[in-house]
């Protein structure tokens, strides 16, 4: 007889951390329902504070301190690198400790970030301020998504995605409206400490509602998990000979490539090559935003009707993709390249609860916080290595180019997503 390693004895007790709780009745949909919109709050949270030191604050931070507007981005690319760095180790902590205490130290270190920022006394300090919200920013995925695997049900996970992409986007479109419109009343240090008064309102929110964000069902895989590898019987690095970690790690670098050219560029592209006025081309990550949601909310759907998570979002991104080509193109004048703007936002949107959930298919059982943090870092270096390249194709005169290379990274994204659903179906590994 085949001997039994202390994790596959897990394996085989714990199927899935939902499939040990109560059966699924209204008490059990309430349970989902808060943990879900608490989470989402965590999510919303932590997308607002990309922006704490970015382009809503830039003007005025360019004029009380009489810097550059490099100077000024070196600070997102402090905070994405510390972030990206962090993500990649966060999943250990989060598998060692569980996901609650790491969530409560992240928001702390967003307060402290805004606090400190808006009593800078000069503009160096910044960098550390950026650093600390860096760091913060760097645990969410782990945390948020060992919380929503711990404790939805299954047949509950995709929309809990969904919402989970929703409310960062909400995040994103908040942050602007909030402290440019503080800063424009009042001054950028008062948006600043507003800032950092939301993180806590949101801190004492998350800890009224802790027991709601308790995911100690994956305890005991993590404690078999720590018991196996002090036998020898596997390491704590193993997850990372998995092939399918890495495609799922080039497939958010190829993703958000495409995104963060759209956020840092698509305005200057309705500029420059379609004639849009100032004040309607800083309505488009607004418009790709709200509709990205709309896609999400969908995808959430759909992505509870089917189990191919690969073919969702190759039908997805090839719709966007397909519209990056037409604006590209010029296909549509005026307006008509808002519309297309809208099309790839619905496209990508709705490829986002499937790549959770292909994700989540390609985890390893007790690696699930180590898996969601590698793989979560290609996020981070994709917002960092973005704004470099397509920065240098404005540079060079390359503005109509820009689409065309968004077409290209969710191209290559799509290739990306099909062999890592291709490896999973052959595989069947056992998520978390």
């Amino acid at each position: 007889m085949t001997p039994v390693s202390t994790a596959q004895a897990a394996s085989a007790s714990v199927l899935h951390p939902a499939a040990e709780r109560a059966a699924d009745g209204p008490q059990r949909r309430r349970e989902d329902i808060a943990t879900i919109s608490f989470i989402g709050l965590s999510h919303g949270t932590s997308h607002f504070f990309h922006l704490l030191l970015a382009a809503p604050l830039f003007p005025f931070l360019a004029q009380a301190f009489s810097v550059s507007y490099t100077q000024l981005g070196l600070l997102m690319t402090v905070f994405f690198t510390v972030s990206a760095i962090v993500q990649a180790g966060a999943g250990f902590v989060v598998d060692r400790v569980g996901a609650r205490p790491v969530l409560y130290f992240a928001i702390s270190c967003f307060a402290v970030a805004a606090f400190s920022a808006a009593a800078a006394p000069m503009f160096w300090t910044l960098y550390a301020s950026a650093a600390l919200a860096g760091l913060g920013n760097g645990v969410f995925h782990p945390v948020n998504y060992s919380i929503l695997n711990a404790r939805v049900a299954k047949p509950r996970l995709g929309h809990a995605f969904s919402v989970h992409g929703i409310t960062g986007n909400l995040g994103w479109a908040f942050a602007p409206v909030f402290l440019a419109g503080i800063a424009a009343a009042t001054s950028w240090r008062h948006a600043l400490a507003a800032a950092g008064c939301a993180a806590l309102a949101s801190l004492a929110v998350l800890l009224s509602q802790r027991k709601h964000l308790d995911d100690s069902a994956l305890a005991a895989q993590r404690a078999a998990e720590r018991q196996s590898q002090k036998a020898g019987e596997s390491n704590a690095l193993a997850f990372m000979a998995n092939p399918a970690v890495w495609m799922c790690w080039t497939f958010f670098f190829f993703t958000t490539m495409a995104v963060g050219a759209i956020q840092s560029f698509a305005p200057t592209v309705a500029t420059l090559e379609y004639g849009f006025s100032a004040e309607l081309s800083s309505t488009i990550i607004t418009v790709y935003m709200v509709v990205s949601a709309v896609g999400m909310l969908l995808g959430g759907w759909v992505v509870a009707k089917f189990d191919r998570y690969d073919g969702i979002i190759a039908v997805a991104l090839a719709i966007s993709a397909l519209a990056a080509v037409l604006i590209a193109a010029k296909a549509l004048a005026g307006l008509g390249m808002l519309l297309l703007l809208a099309v790839m936002g619905f496209g990508a949107g709705m490829a986002g609860p499937s790549r959770d959930m292909l994700i989540r298919a390609a985890a390893t059982k007790g690696a699930l916080g180590r898996v969601y943090g590698v793989v979560y870092s290609g996020l981070d270096v994709g917002l960092m290595v973005a704004p470099a390249l397509f920065g240098w194709l404005l540079d060079h005169g390359h503005t109509n180019k820009i689409f065309a290379f968004v077409a290209v990274f969710q191209t290559l994204a799509i290739l990306t997503a099909w062999r890592v659903g291709s490896r999973t179906a052959q595989a069947a590994p056992v998520a978390a």
